[in-house]
C-alpha cells in the first residue's frame, strides 16, 4: 500500500476558482421580483396552527374579547414582522402579558386598556429611538425568570377554574380560597375535554417510531384543541364554547379613563413586560439561529445567493414591537410581544427570512374573516387547559438550577412571590431592589486571613485577601496588615478582580513603610506574577485560565535580572497563570531580590510540577466547582454530546468549547480516526465509546474535530509503504481511505471558506474530518439513531496558530467548505 498518494494541491484551477470574486451586477439586470421562499411558507403554516388556538386562549384568559387575540396575533405578524429587527421572532399576544392585561381590563375595561396598549407602544417607540434596547437586558436574568414564573403561576392557578368548569376570581389568593368549593362543584363535560386537551399535549410529542415521528410534524397545541372540538361536538356535550361576535361590533381603543398616576403606572408595567420579553425573545432567536449555520453565512441556492439573517437588531425590534402595540390597540387587540414558542417553532421549522412572520399574520387575517364558525365549536375549557399548560411551562426548572447554581435563588424566589401576591411591576420592582441587595452585598463583602507558615529559613507571613478590596474593608486591611512583626516577610495574596484608589492607597503606604523598616514585602494576584516565594513552598500560583506564560514553575537562570520572569514552556492544555518560579520576581511597589539559594537553570522535576498543579487545583479551583460535581456525582453523566478529537496536547477541548464537567463524553487518539465496523482492522475501543454515548448517555450530536499541524497526518504522508509495521503505522492504516479521498477527482474537495488550504497536511487534515464522518454513518448505533432524528453529526477544525474554529457547513459549489464560526456571529 502506497501512501504516497498525489494530492491535489497543484490543482491551480480549483483554487483560482475558489478566489475569484463575484461579477457586479450588470446595471441593465432589471430589479428582482418579490419571491417568497417555499421554507418561509411551510414554517409560516406551521407557526400559525400554533398561534390560532394560544391567542383566542391567551384573549379567553385576559377577559378580553376574543377577536382581540386574533387582531394582536395579525398585528404582531404583519407590523412587527416587517418593521422588528429580529427576523425570526414571531410576536402577538404573549403568556408573559396575560397577568398584567387581565388587571387593566378588570380595572379600567377594554376600551382603556386599548388605549394603554397604544400609550405603551408609543413608549417603546421612543425607547428605541433613544437606542437603550441593550440597557434593558442588564436586568438581572433572575429577576426576569422570577417574573415569567410567577406570570405563570398566576395563570395556571386562574384557569384552573375554567378546566373544572368555574370562573376565575381577580387575584390568585382568591382563586386558592375558591378551590376547595370549585372542586366539589365539578363539571363533568368542561373536565373531560380539559384532560383530553393536557393528554394530547402531553403525549403527542412523544410519540414513537417512524410513524411518530411525521405525525410530529403537526404541533400539539393544534392537535389537543382539534381532539377536544371533534370529541365535544361528536358526543354533543353542553360547555361553553367559543363565541366570537360579529366584527362590526367589535370594539376599537376609546380615550384613556381612570386615574392619571394608575395609568401612567398601567403604561409603565406593559411597557416593562412587552419590551423585556421581546428583547430577550430576539435573543434567544439568536441563540436558536446560531444552530442552524446558514442562516448566518448564507448559502447557495442554484447560484443565487440567499439573503443572511444576521444577528438581531435590538434597536429596531423595540421600535418595530412599540409600533405593533400602537397598530394593535388603536384596533381593539391585545399587547403585543415577541412570543418565544412561535418563534423557536418557526426557526425549527425551517424559516429562512421574515416572510414566514409576515406570512402567519395574513393567515391569522384569513382565518378570522373565514373560519369563524369553525373556531366557534372550541369548547373553552379546552382552551383554558391550554393556555394552563403554557402557564405551567414558565415555571421552567431549568432555570430554577440556573439560578441556584449562580447563587441567585433569592432573587428569583423574591420576585416570583411579589408577581404572585403583589402584581407584576410591584414584583419586578422587589426582585431589583434584592438584586441589586445581593450584588452590593457581594462587592462589600471581602474575607482577609493571616496565617504564618515556618521553614528552614524562618517564617513567612501571608496575608490573603479573598474578594473585592474597596474602601470598605480597608480598616480590616489595615488592621491586618499592622499585625506584621517588623522585619518580617510578608505575602499579599490578592484573591479578587478589583481594588478601588483606597485601598491601594492604604496598600502602597504600608508597603512602602514595612520595606523600609527592614521587612520584605510580596504582592501577588489572580492575574498577576508572584515574587520571591520559599524555594521548597509545597504549592504554585498558577491558576486557570490566565496567559499561557512561564507555567512551568522554572527555577530562574542566574542572572536574571529584577522584575524578569523564566519563559518556561507553558504546555497547551495546562491549567495556567501567573507565573514565574520560586524566586522570579515581578514587584508591586517595592522590589524584592532573587531567592538565594535557587539552582541556575534548573527545571523542577515533572512530579513535583505534577503535585504543584494539583495543590492549586485543590485550592483555587474545587472550591469552586465542588458543589457542580457534587451534584454530578448524585445524578451521573449527561453529556450533550460526543467530541472525538486527536490527542495533540494543544487541543483543550473545554476550552475551544466553552465547556464544563459533564458536557462532554470525550474520546482522543491518534489522528482524530474513526475506525469502520465490521474489519479485521477495526479498534473496539473506539467503537465501544461511541456505542455507549449514543445507545446509553443519549448523546444528541457526535463531532469529530480535528486540527493544523497534525502530526498523525503528517506521519500518513510520509509514511513508506514497506515500514515496519509499528503500533503507530498499524493506527494509521484507518486514515488510508482519507488519502484515497483527497486524491480523488469525483469527489468534493475540502476547504475552509475564503481560501484554499495552506499546504498538503492542512488539504489532508479537513478531508480526514470529512472522512471519518463517514466512517462514523457506518457504526450501527450511529446509523439507526441518524435515522429515527435523534442524533446530528458535525464536522470541525480548529486552525491553532489562529485559535480559530471551523465548523463544516456542507457543500458549497461542489465543495466541502468549513466556515469560520466568528465571535461576532455568537448570541449576546
Amino acid at each position: 500500500m502506497s501512501a504516497c498518494v498525489p494530492t491535489r494541491a497543484p490543482d491551480r484551477t480549483r483554487t483560482k476558482r475558489m478566489h475569484q470574486p463575484p461579477s457586479p451586477p450588470s446595471p441593465s439586470t432589471p430589479p428582482r421580483r418579490f419571491r417568497v421562499e417555499g421554507a418561509d411558507v411551510s414554517a409560516s403554516i406551521a407557526v400559525f396552527l400554533i398561534a390560532l388556538p394560544l391567542s383566542l386562549g391567551i384573549a379567553l384568559a385576559t377577559g378580553a374579547p376574543l377577536q382581540a387575540g386574533l387582531v394582536a396575533a395579525a398585528v404582531g405578524g404583519l407590523v412587527a414582522g416587517r418593521l422588528g429587527g429580529s427576523p425570526l421572532q414571531v410576536s402577538g399576544p404573549a403568556a408573559g402579558l396575560t397577568v398584567v392585561t387581565a388587571d387593566l381590563i378588570q380595572r379600567y375595561g377594554w376600551r382603556t386598556t386599548c388605549a394603554i396598549t397604544v400609550l405603551a407602544g408609543l413608549a417603546q417607540l421612543g425607547l428605541g429611538c433613544l437606542r437603550v434596547a441593550r440597557t434593558a437586558l442588564a436586568v438581572s436574568p433572575a429577576v426576569v425568570h422570577g417574573m415569567l414564573a410567577g406570570i405563570g403561576v398566576t395563570i395556571a392557578v386562574a384557569q384552573l377554574h375554567i378546566v373544572l368548569g368555574g370562573t376565575p376570581e381577580s387575584s390568585v389568593l382568591d382563586n386558592l380560597r375558591a378551590l376547595p368549593a370549585q372542586l366539589a362543584g365539578l363539571h363533568p363535560a368542561a373536565v373531560s375535554m380539559s384532560v383530553l386537551t393536557l393528554t394530547l399535549l402531553l403525549v403527542w410529542p412523544r410519540l414513537p417510531g417512524r410513524a411518530g415521528r411525521v405525525l410530529r410534524k403537526v404541533p400539539a397545541a393544534l392537535v389537543a384543541v382539534s381532539g377536544a372540538t371533534v370529541t365535544a361536538s361528536l358526543a354533543g356535550l353542553v360547555l361553553p364554547k367559543v363565541d366570537l361576535p360579529s366584527w362590526r361590533s367589535h370594539a376599537l381603543a376609546g380615550l384613556p379613563e381612570g386615574p392619571a398616576l394608575g395609568v401612567v403606572a398601567a403604561v409603565l408595567t406593559t411597557t416593562l413586560v412587552c419590551s423585556v420579553q421581546s428583547l430577550l425573545g430576539a435573543v434567544a432567536v439568536d441563540k436558536l439561529a446560531a444552530s442552524r449555520p446558514e442562516l448566518l453565512a448564507g448559502r447557495a441556492d442554484g447560484g443565487r445567493a440567499a439573503s443572511r439573517v444576521g444577528r438581531s437588531d435590538l434597536d429596531r425590534e423595540l421600535l418595530g414591537q412599540g409600533a405593533a402595540n400602537v397598530v394593535s390597540g388603536v384596533l381593539g387587540g391585545l399587547p403585543v410581544a415577541g412570543v418565544a414558542v412561535r418563534s423557536s417553532a418557526n426557526v425549527q421549522a425551517g424559516a429562512v427570512s421574515r416572510n414566514s412572520t409576515m406570512l402567519h399574520g395574513v393567515f391569522v387575517v384569513v382565518a378570522a374573516l373565514l373560519m369563524v364558525p369553525i373556531l366557534e365549536l372550541i369548547p373553552l375549557a379546552s382552551l383554558a387547559a391550554l393556555v394552563m399548560a403554557v402557564g405551567i411551562q414558565m415555571v421552567s426548572l431549568h432555570h430554577i438550577r440556573t439560578v441556584t447554581r449562580h447563587r441567585e435563588v433569592l432573587v428569583y424566589a423574591v420576585t416570583t412571590l411579589g408577581v404572585v401576591l403583589l402584581g407584576v411591576l410591584e414584583g419586578v420592582l422587589l426582585g431589583v431592589a434584592v438584586a441589586v441587595t445581593v450584588a452590593l452585598n457581594r462587592l462589600a463583602r471581602t474575607r482577609i486571613t493571616h496565617e504564618e507558615r515556618h521553614d528552614e529559613t524562618g517564617g513567612v507571613h501571608y496575608v490573603h485577601v479573598r474578594g473585592q478590596l474597596t474602601f470598605l474593608a480597608v480598616p480590616r486591611l489595615s488592621r491586618t496588615l499592622h499585625l506584621m512583626p517588623q522585619g518580617a516577610s510578608v505575602v499579599v495574596e490578592l484573591d479578587g478582580s478589583f481594588m478601588d484608589h483606597a485601598a491601594y492607597e492604604s496598600l502602597q503606604h504600608w508597603q512602602s513603610t514595612h520595606t523600609a523598616q527592614g521587612g520584605s514585602v510580596e504582592v501577588t494576584g489572580r492575574a498577576g506574577t508572584r515574587i520571591a516565594e520559599p524555594a521548597n513552598a509545597s504549592d504554585c500560583r498558577c491558576r486557570p485560565w490566565t496567559p499561557w506564560r512561564n507555567h512551568q514553575c522554572e527555577v530562574p537562570e542566574s542572572g536574571q535580572g529584577r522584575g524578569e520572569t523564566s519563559n518556561g514552556s507553558g504546555g497547551a492544555g495546562s491549567a495556567v497563570g501567573s507565573a514565574g518560579s520560586p524566586g522570579s520576581s515581578v514587584s508591586v511597589g517595592s522590589s524584592s531580590s532573587v531567592e538565594p539559594g535557587s539552582s541556575s537553570g534548573a527545571v523542577e522535576p515533572s512530579g513535583h510540577q505534577l503535585a504543584r498543579g494539583i495543590s492549586a487545583f485543590q485550592r483555587n479551583t474545587a472550591p469552586l466547582v465542588r458543589g457542580e460535581l457534587a451534584r454530578l456525582a448524585r445524578e451521573g453523566q449527561q453529556p450533550s454530546q460526543l467530541f472525538l478529537t486527536c490527542a495533540d496536547s494543544r487541543l483543550v477541548t473545554s476550552m475551544i468549547t466553552s465547556s464544563g464537567p459533564g458536557d462532554l463524553f470525550v474520546v482522543r487518539n491518534v489522528g482524530n480516526l474513526v475506525p469502520r465496523p465490521g474489519e479485521e482492522s477495526g479498534d473496539d475501543s473506539v467503537a465501544a465509546a461511541i456505542e455507549y454515548a449514543v445507545d446509553v448517555l443519549k448523546v444528541r450530536s457526535i463531532t469529530v474535530c480535528g486540527h493544523s499541524g497534525c502530526g498523525a497526518m503528517q506521519a500518513l504522508l510520509s509514511m513508506e509503504p514497506d515500514g515496519a509495521p509499528t503500533p503507530l503505522r498499524r493506527w494509521l492504516r484507518h486514515g488510508l481511505p482519507s488519502l484515497t479521498r483527497m486524491a480523488a477527482t469525483d469527489r468534493p474537495w475540502a476547504r475552509l471558506a475564503g481560501r484554499a488550504p495552506a499546504d498538503a497536511v492542512e488539504q489532508l487534515c479537513l478531508t480526514n474530518v470529512v472522512q471519518q464522518l463517514e466512517h462514523l454513518r457506518a457504526h450501527e448505533s450511529v446509523a439507526r439513531a441518524l435515522r429515527e432524528g435523534v442524533l446530528e453529526l458535525h464536522g470541525m477544525y480548529f486552525h491553532v496558530g489562529e485559535a480559530q474554529a471551523y465548523l463544516l457547513a456542507g457543500v458549497v459549489d461542489g465543495d466541502e467548505v468549513f466556515d469560520h464560526v466568528r465571535a461576532a456571529g455568537l448570541p449576546a
